[in-house]
């Protein structure tokens, strides 16, 4: 079966024109301002990881539009007792389900259940694969600081091994002719990340990559998983923590993101997160007029 219209299932395969029609069409969503575009649908979030920011924003966008929301996790529901995804996926379309919006820990879930249900499926995030809806916000908040792509560099720091946010940035990002630069430790930033996209390269300096930056995106970096790495912690923050200082080696009208969760003190300072640079909070607020454009288009309001 293919994928029922709609379905945004990842950034990779999905050009330039399209991207910008969703970019626009978040402009006019305001949560504030509910519109009727989804009066009466069901929009069901399926999340078999934990989620605040990615889950809470799309049940926030889902009901500005008027649609009916309904949760399902893995834990508390059949999920637990060991249904399989595809039973879960025809079990809430039986029920109604108009939408899905599903996070799983696998990649390639959300395309299994495309390719077997009949409603639109939207990817919260799925393994190491993708987050498109992440890279669509942060897209958003770009061109909400920075007017438009041309001539943008941009510096992704910290795990880029295993996050799916870097590679969605970087396929949406380079569709645009933006440069990008991924820096960090060998073991978080392999070489092959070279080949995510047209134009990424990657460096070990943070100097280096900071210099003639506009916008600098900074990934968590769980303490744990350098432990794991054999990555010693003060040395990762000596090498790679953003502060004052190094943010000064960036365009003096750089802008700093992040998808959260923050860990301060590893990944950035608190002089940093809170200053006049960062748009973290911003970045958070954009998810919800954004997610908004997505399930629109989910169901051919976007126009």
């Amino acid at each position: 079966m293919t994928p029922a219209r709609g379905s945004l299932l990842g950034i990779e395969h999905l050009d330039a024109g399209e991207i910008m029609k969703i970019l626009r069409f978040a402009r006019r969503m305001n949560p504030d301002k509910p519109r009727p575009l989804l009066k009466g649908k069901r929009v069901l979030l399926l999340f078999y990881e934990t989620s605040t920011r990615t889950r809470s924003s799309f049940e926030i966008a889902a009901k500005s539009l008027g649609a009916h929301t309904v949760l399902i996790s893995a834990t508390g529901s059949s999920i637990e007792k060991g249904e399989s995804l595809l039973d879960t996926g025809y079990t809430v379309r039986a029920v109604g389900a108009d939408v899905i919006v599903i996070r799983h820990p696998n990649a390639g879930a959300p395309h299994i259940m495309a390719e077997h249900i009949d409603v639109p499926i939207i990817n919260a995030g799925d393994g190491l694969h993708e987050h498109p809806s992440q890279a669509l916000l942060d897209a958003y908040t770009i061109l909400r600081n920075k007017k438009n792509f041309k001539g943008l560099q941009v510096a992704i720091i910290g795990d880029i091994f295993h996050s799916r946010v870097a590679r969605s940035a970087c396929h949406l990002l380079s569709k645009f002719g933006v440069k990008i630069v991924l820096c960090g430790p060998p073991e978080l930033v392999p070489e092959v990340a070279t080949t995510l996209a047209p134009g990424v390269r990657v460096t070990r300096q943070i100097e280096e990559a900071l210099h003639g930056t506009d916008v600098v995106m900074l990934l968590r970096v769980q303490s744990e998983r350098l432990a794991g790495l054999k990555i010693d912690v003060p040395d990762y923050t000596a090498r790679y923590q953003m502060t004052p200082a190094r943010l000064k080696m960036a365009k003096k009208d750089a802008i700093v993101m992040h998808p959260g969760p923050i860990i301060r003190g590893l990944e950035l300072t608190s002089e940093v997160a809170d200053g006049a640079q960062a748009r973290i909070l911003e970045e958070v607020r954009n998810g919800v007029p954004t997610r908004m454009a997505i399930l629109a288009r989910a169901v051919g309001r976007m126009r």
